[in-house]
C-alpha cells in the first residue's frame, strides 16, 4: 500500500509517501515558513494558512516525481487533523478529502503528536514497543508510556509553557531573532553556565509534570536587572538551556525507572538541541537504557511522520473514511483522546 502523507498544522508544509509492502518512505518533501514569519517574531496564522494553499499543489507534484509514481499510484491519504491552527489543518484536511474522492481511495484523519511519537521507528534503528516517549516541542511537553500505536499513557506534561515555547520567548526576551530556539541554542554554546543561577522548576516534585514559565521569568528579571550587558547574553542562555535540559533529562529518567523500561523515545522539535541529546544519552547510559531518535529531518513537522503514522493504522486494519469528503479538524486534540486500531 502506497500512502500519501500530508501535514499542514502550524509552519512546515509536507508531503511524504510511505509504502507498507517495502516498509520505507519513498520521498517527502518540506517547505518552512520560518522566512514568512520572521518580520513577525512569531506565526501569524492567517499568512500560514494562505502558504499552505500555495505550497501544497507544488511540494506533492515534486514527492511525486521523486517516486516515479503517479497520482493514480496513491492506495490511501493520511492528513493532520490536529492539534494545530484551525486555518492551516483546513488546507491539509481539505486537499486530503478533496484528493480522496477523486481517487475513490480510503482517507484517515492522523494526530499530529502521534506522528511525532511514532516518528523515530522510521529510523533505521528503530526502537521496539514499550518505550517511554518525551515529546518536547514549541507547543507540547509529555512523557507518555507507550505500548504499541494508539496505546498511550500519558505519564506526565507541563503544567504552562512548553520547553519549545520557552526556549523561544527567552531568546525573543534577550533580543535574538526568530526562531528563538535554535537562536538560544546556538548562542549558548558560546556561554558558561553558572554564572547566572536560574531555577530548576518542578525537579523535585515526585511527579513526571513540568514548568517553564517560572523559569522564563528568571530569565526576564536577569535580562532587565540594571547591570545587564550585551556580554552577557551567552552566559544567560547557556544557563537557561542547562536549566531546562536538567529538568527534562531527571523526569524522563523518573519516567523510566517508574515504568522499568529500557528505551526513550524523544520526538518533536526540541529534541534536534544537542546538549539535551548528549545529556540524555549519558543519563540513560548510566541505567543500561537507551535513548532513539528521529532523523534530523524529522524532528520538525514533516508529512513523512504522518504517512507512517497512517501507515501503520492502515496495516492495523483502520479503515479511513466514508468516501463522502465530508471532514473536520480538531485544532485542541489531547491524544489521550485517540485509540488502538480496531482489527476488522
Amino acid at each position: 500500500m502506497l500512502v500519501l502523507g500530508i501535514e499542514s498544522s502550524c509552519d512546515e508544509t509536507g508531503v511524504a509517501i510511505y509504502d507498507t509492502d517495502k516498509g520505507m518512505l519513498l520521498a517527502h518533501r518540506l517547505h518552512s515558513q520560518i522566512d514568512l514569519h520572521a518580520a513577525y517574531g512569531g506565526v501569524v496564522p492567517e499568512l500560514a494558512s494562505r502558504d499552505h494553499i500555495r505550497r501544497l499543489p507544488l511540494l506533492l507534484r515534486e514527492t511525486l516525481d521523486a517516486t516515479g509514481l503517479g497520482m493514480g499510484d496513491i492506495d490511501a491519504i493520511a492528513y493532520t487533523a490536529g492539534p494545530g491552527l484551525a486555518g492551516a489543518l483546513l488546507v491539509g484536511a481539505s486537499v486530503a478529502e478533496a484528493l480522496g474522492v477523486a481517487l475513490n481511495v480510503p482517507v484517515l484523519p492522523v494526530h499530529h503528536l502521534e506522528g511525532h511519537l511514532l516518528s523515530p521507528l522510521l529510523s533505521a534503528d528503530p526502537p521496539t514497543f514499550p518505550f517511554v516517549a518525551l515529546l518536547v516541542s514549541g507547543g507540547h511537553t509529555q512523557l507518555m508510556r507507550v505500548a504499541g500505536v494508539g496505546d498511550y499513557v500519558l505519564l506526565g506534561e507541563t503544567v504552562d509553557d512548553a520547553a519549545g515555547e520557552a526556549f523561544d520567548k527567552t531568546a525573543k526576551l534577550i533580543g535574538l531573532g526568530y526562531p528563538g530556539g535554535p537562536a538560544l541554542a546556538k548562542l549558548a554554546l558560546q556561554g558558561t553556565p553558572g554564572r547566572f543561577k536560574l531555577p530548576r522548576p518542578m525537579l523535585h516534585s515526585k511527579d513526571f509534570d513540568f514548568s517553564f514559565s517560572g523559569l522564563k521569568t528568571a530569565v526576564l528579571t536577569a535580562a532587565t536587572a540594571p547591570d545587564f550587558r550585551e556580554e552577557d547574553k551567552a552566559d544567560l542562555a547557556a544557563e537557561f538551556q542547562a536549566a531546562a535540559v536538567e529538568v527534562l533529562v531527571a523526569k524522563s529518567m523518573a519516567a523510566m525507572r517508574h515504568t522499568g523500561l529500557k528505551q526513550l523515545v524523544v520526538a518533536g522539535g526540541v529534541g534536534a538541541n544537542q546538549v539535551l541529546r548528549v545529556q540524555l544519552d549519558a543519563a540513560a547510559a548510566k541505567r543500561k537504557a537507551r535513548v532513539y531518535y528521529p532523523e534530523l529531518e524529522l524532528c520538525t513537522d514533516n508529512g513523512a511522520m504522518i504517512a507512517f503514522a497512517g501507515a501503520l493504522r492502515f496495516a492495523a486494519g483502520e479503515q479511513g473514511g466514508d468516501g463522502s469528503g465530508r471532514f473536520a479538524v480538531r485544532p485542541r486534540w489531547s491524544l489521550q483522546e485517540i485509540v488502538q486500531p480496531v482489527v476488522a
